[in-house]
């Protein structure tokens, strides 16, 4: 009996030390664990050396104007009155044809062409010859009302005489109308200068964008010669997206560029916002001023834009040092206590604007605490950092 007590006391003892040691296992790896999830909580740690390679860069808010914009597209457009079409004032023949082609700046009242017609002629006979009736006619009356008043003339002759006078006025008038019209100038008209082609003016100063006629083509009125364009009252012609329309106001300044040319920029400022809704494009209308330097003039040239929507003084830092991680934006603040060791760097949520020239507005969400200051220079190797694991600390 005793021969077996002494291996099963074994056997029993063995089993305590090793559930024992399970245990006390099971407990430095429980304490592991707590103590990395502890760790895993706190916040980005950086050495002294770390800060020093990287160049990290401290700083505060800066105080500045930064502007939110709305892009657009369009095209350098006229008002309806910049365009003039020219017409002859009659059918006839043209003559005497300058040697203008699309492009050339014509002045107005400068001469384009001739028109030829022998109407005209037989116009300018009716002229002279009603102008002779209504002189003699005049003389008439003068002679009938003499003969009245010395009672030796019947006063019916006169009111005869004056009747005919007001017909060969009218007439003369509508004639001379007609000519005028024409630019047949009546005023020193006679019978030794009267002429069978009437001048074709230029009604605007402008550039020519089309030409319809020659010398010996035969036109009507109601065909256009040519097309001119005045490029005095230039703007902008902008389309700007429904959803965007409740943010322009009239007064807000414009740059724009034109890509077909150059990347240059110029500027603008919005002068009217339209009232037609694009129901296809899902666009209004917005026009603008051009103002300062002008970009060469080229109808309906396509144009980039940005219509900037204020002019605010906000809190900004630059664009590096505001993340973005999951639909999140946010920045790291530190105490700069030269003694540390180790630099804690907290991560700030907040809420961004508008960025313009390098800056973006910042809001923050969190409070930041007392003394300690933004990373304005270095942030995403401290995101990186905290991303690959802190350093082990020393002690």
């Amino acid at each position: 009996m005793k021969t077996y007590i002494k291996p099963i006391f074994c056997a029993l003892l063995l089993l305590i030390m090793m559930t024992s040691c399970k245990k006390e296992a099971s407990d430095k790896h429980s304490e592991k664990n707590e103590t990395q999830e502890h760790h895993d909580d706190k916040n980005t740690h950086l050495s002294k050396n770390q800060i020093k390679t990287i160049d990290l860069r401290f700083g505060d808010f800066s105080q500045m104007k930064v502007n939110n914009f709305v892009k657009a597209t369009g095209l350098l457009g006229l008002p309806p009155n910049a365009y003039s079409s020219v017409n002859a004032k009659y059918e006839g023949i043209i003559s005497g044809h300058k040697k203008f082609i699309e492009g050339n700046f014509i002045k107005k009242g400068e001469i384009i062409a001739y028109l030829e017609n022998p109407d005209f002629i037989v116009k300018q006979q009716d002229f002279l010859k009603t102008k002779a009736q209504l002189e003699l006619q005049e003389i008439e009356v003068s002679r009938q009302q003499e003969l009245v008043n010395a009672n030796a003339g019947v006063s019916k002759n006169l009111q005869t005489a004056k009747a005919k006078v007001d017909m060969l006025k009218a007439e003369y008038m509508g004639v001379s109308q007609q000519l005028n019209y024409l630019g047949i100038a009546t005023k020193n008209l006679t019978p030794d200068n009267i002429s069978q082609q009437i001048p074709i003016i230029a009604p605007m100063s402008g550039f020519i964008t089309k030409i319809n006629m020659h010398n010996g083509v035969f036109v009507m009125p109601n065909v256009s010669l040519m097309e001119i364009v005045a490029n005095d009252h230039l703007h902008l012609e902008l389309d700007v997206f429904e959803k965007d329309i409740d943010k322009i106001k009239v007064g807000q300044k414009i740059s724009y560029t034109t890509p077909a040319i150059n990347n240059t920029q110029y500027k603008g400022e919005v002068s009217v916002i339209g009232k037609e809704f694009n129901g296809t494009a899902k666009t209004v209308r917005v026009h603008g001023h051009l103002e300062d330097e002008k970009p060469i003039f080229i109808k309906d040239l396509f144009i980039n834009a940005k219509i900037w929507l204020n002019d605010k003084t906000v809190n900004a830092l630059p664009e590096s040092a505001v993340l973005k991680e999951n639909g999140t934006h946010f920045i790291y603040v530190a105490s700069t206590n030269k003694d540390d060791a180790e630099t804690e760097f907290l991560k700030i949520n907040v809420k961004t604007g508008a960025t313009n020239q390098g800056f973006t507005e910042v809001t923050p969400i969190d409070k930041i605490p007392e003394n300690m200051q933004i990373v304005t220079d270095g942030a995403y190797y401290i995101y990186a950092q905290s991303k690959n694991g802190e350093l082990s600390h020393e002690h």
